[in-house]
Order: C-alpha cells, then structure tokens, then sequence
C-alpha cells in the first residue's frame, strides 16, 4: 500500500513533472519544442504569466504533420523541423488553431440538440467551470439528462501528469524513494491524459453533447468557420468524418492552452506572492490555518508555496484520494440504492475496475478560482465554500451535520461502500472522533474562504470585484 497522498509533497511542481505532463499525442514534441522555442516557459511565472506556447506549438506542428529529430547541443537536446517549419510557421499554425479552437468551445451546433457548448458547461466567465449551482449540469438531445459528476474547471490543467498508480518526485525536488501512489491524469477519475482525449467523452456522451463523430463533422463543415477550419488544417481534412473529429479534438486542446486564458497565475496571492499586494488580516489568517498541519492542513493537498524552482503553487498535488463527501440524493443515479460512484474504480473508468484500492478515490483539483464555483465535490453535493471547509473541519466530530441518521446512528460515508473505507483519507483533520474538538471553529471557516477569494484570477487592486475573464463573453 502507499503512503497516504497527503503530508509529503510539498514541493511538487518541478520542471521534471512539468515535462511528464499528460498531452500524450504531443508529449515528446512538446519537450522537444520547449528546446527549441527557448523564450518560452512552459509553466510561466506569475509577474509575466505562463507561457504554455510550447506545448501548444507542439500540437499545431503534430497536426500539420511536421516531423523532429533530435540533436545535442552544449546545454541539452534540442528539436530541429525535418520538414524546414520555422519558429513563424510553428506560431502561425498555433494562431490559426487557436482561433478555430475558439469558434469551437463556443459552438453549440457541435452537440446532438443544437443547444450546448463546451462553453455552456465551462464557461469563461467562473474560471472555465460551471456558469449555476446545479450539482450536474443538464445535456442530452433534450437537454434534460443528468449525468454522474459536477462539471470540473478547466484552468490549469497544463501541468497535469499522465496518470500513474505509482508516483514519484524527481530526487531534486523531493524524496524519490517515497510512492506517492495514484496521481495525474484528467476528469474526475484521471483516466484521460490529454485535452483532446478529454473533449471526446463530452462530445459523445448520451448525457452531455450527445454527439459522435459524423454529426460534428457535419456541423463544422456547415459552421460559418468552415473555411477558417480547413485554413488551419489543410485541404483534406475534410476528406472523412474521423479526419474533421480529430482536427477538432486537436484545436480545442490547444485553445485551452491559451496563457492568458487558461493559466494566468493573475491572482491576488499571485500579486502577493510577487510583493505587489498585501493580504488582509483576515486572508493571512486563512492562509496560516490552510497550511497549518493541525488545522486545515489543505497544503498537503492543495500546495500553496512556490516550489523550488520558483514555479507557482498549483493547488494540488495531481493526486486522487477519498474522503467520504456524503451521497448526493438528487442526483438521478443515485436513486437506485445500490449503485455507487466510486471514482477510479468505475463506472466511468473501467481500466482500474475490481480493483478495490481504488474506489473512492478522486482526482484533488486546483483550488484557483474556486470562489467562483457554486458546485463543489465530484457529486456537487455542497454549494457555498463555507459549508466545504465546515465538512473539512468537522467530518469526523459532528459528522451527524453531514450524513443521515437513521434510528439515532449515523449513516457515516453513506456513498461509500464499508468495504472501501480502507482507501479514506485519515490525515488531519481527519483524524479525530465525535466529542473531539472540531479543527476549526466557524471564525477560522470564515477566514480560510477569505484565503481562498484571494485565488481568483484578474485581481486589480483598483477593481477588487472584476471576475477573471470577464472579457471572453462569446465567440466573436
């Protein structure tokens, strides 16, 4: 068995994980590429943002079919185009893709009913997350369906690692003999590890955009950008309907690569961080009980320093892990009694099922911008924060306040079957009992929501209320 996922990565975010990231069809020419466009930084820094190009870059040259070859050089490997594409022709092709990319994220003709975009799910305006406090967003041909899980931010997702059930930080940035167990990977259960897997499952799942393939090659050849597409891909890629899908897959994977889009680092503790802010009593106050090992202890999971190369805190460490969130009963799978979300282990994974030290478990996502979230947890069981730190703080001392009592006894992890409850987390403040003083009380609630306000992107000292990307309103 592994260590427990929290307590030990500290300093996770290296430049070793930034290149194990998880866009497989574009990994070794993304690092490649990262070589050769050296005024680009692959995580970006907060005074001047992340610059992601690269590995966007990399996905345009992949698309357009351009070919590398290594060659040494004095300080490392470098990656020189066979085909003779130029540094101008690489950030052409991420120009046009971006821009097609763009079109697409805002098309809701992509979908089965005509009616849903990515954007209606992942909407700019909260940080690329739910625009409602819905738990699950509706779909479908008739835009009634419910599916499993809460629709997840899809902001700094660029370092996220390929999925492995072993991890292990490089011996520079922390101790590589300890097995961080399950860590990396996209969705809710990280079983997808790139943004053009990722798209694929909205687009043709019966309960999301209910698509497939040929009706969105139809609908792009029909799209006012159609030439706009081909412009960016080619004469031929049109030629067949698998040929326009995975075009499309590969512009909204690079859309999302987008720096000043999808990983600004342009927060307030961003700002603070790089001395040209300082934060309220209050907000320093939840940031020492955030990092407080016997109160929030949320930085085991949700790093909030810099780490040693001075990249920004991501706030996560990429693992998966359980804690027992209570049964969502609204939520229409979950009328049937015996059927259980259990995250890695299936339903909608399948590569990890019978496999019991994995259920329950999901992926820890980045805690920026959570502010502007009204839905939280993988079943979007709660909808302020504070009632998300309360569970924090008091799951284990008053858990009556969170699961059902049935005949005067607690129905404790009531969406958790007993035989898994192995897998939950025990780590502070998890490891207390009823009777036992909650780790925080609801002044200290309050100001750990205050820390986290201050992790919402597009902080202007002199608009303290401006929400991040409130200028990307459409597709225009």
């Amino acid at each position: 068995m592994w260590r427990d996922v929290t307590g030990i990565r500290k300093e996770w975010l290296s430049k070793e994980g930034a290149q194990r990231a998880g866009w497989i069809g574009v990994a070794c020419l993304s690092v490649m590429l990262s070589v050769m466009l050296v005024a680009c930084d692959a995580r970006g820094t907060s005074e001047d943002g992340a610059a992601g190009s690269t590995k966007a870059a990399a996905a345009a040259a992949n698309a357009s079919g351009a070919q590398t070859q290594k060659v040494s050089s004095a300080d490392s490997a470098a990656a020189v185009p066979a085909g003779g594409q130029t540094r101008a022709q690489v950030f052409e092709s991420v120009r046009k893709m971006t821009a097609v990319g763009k079109q697409l994220f805002f098309d809701p003709s992509l979908s089965g009913s005509g009616k849903l975009a990515c954007a209606s799910c992942h909407s700019p305006q909260h940080a690329f997350g739910p625009p409602n406090a819905l738990s699950v967003q509706l779909g479908g041909h008739d835009m009634r369906q419910q599916g499993l899980r809460a629709a997840p931010n899809i902001k700094y997702l660029q370092n996220v690692p390929a999925f492995t059930e072993h991890y292990h930080d490089s011996d520079d940035e922390g101790d590589e003999s300890v097995d961080a167990g399950p860590t990396g990977g996209l969705m809710w259960d990280g079983r997808v590890n790139s943004a053009h897997a990722q798209a694929r499952f909205p687009l043709t799942s019966s309960f999301e955009m209910g698509s497939n393939p040929r009706k969105v090659a139809a609908a792009v050849k029909a799209a006012p950008y159609a030439d706009q597409f081909r412009y960016a891909f080619g004469q031929h890629v049109f030629d067949s309907d698998d040929a326009t899908f995975k075009a499309v897959l590969q512009a909204l994977e690079v859309f999302e690569q987008t720096p000043e889009l999808f990983y600004p680092y342009s927060s307030k503790y961003d700002a603070y961080l790089a001395g040209k802010a300082q934060l309220t009593k209050a907000e320093m106050h939840g940031l020492q009980l955030f990092n407080d090992e016997k109160k929030g202890n949320c930085a085991s999971c949700h790093l909030s320093q810099r780490a040693l190369d001075g990249a920004p805190p991501a706030f996560t460490d990429f693992g998966l892990i359980a804690i027992g969130v209570p049964r969502n009963r609204a939520l229409p799978a979950n009328r049937d009694s015996h059927f259980y979300d259990l995250g890695a282990c299936g339903p909608e994974r399948t590569d990890l099922k019978g496999r019991d030290e994995y259920c329950g478990i999901f992926r820890t996502p980045t805690l920026r911008n959570v502010a502007l979230r009204k839905t939280f947890f993988h079943n979007g069981i709660y909808h302020s924060l504070e009632d998300v730190v309360r569970f924090y703080a008091q799951r284990d001392t008053n858990p009556e306040k969170f699961y059902p009592v049935v005949k005067g006894k607690v129905q404790k992890f009531d969406d958790l079957p007993k035989k898994y409850w192995a897998n939950l987390n025990t780590d502070p403040p998890f490891d207390r009992k009823p009777g036992d003083k909650p780790a925080m009380d609801e002044s200290e609630i309050k100001d750990v929501v205050a820390f986290l306000k201050t992790l919402t992107d597009g902080y202007q000292p002199d608009a303290p209320e401006q929400h991040a990307d409130a200028h990307i309103v459409s597709s225009k």
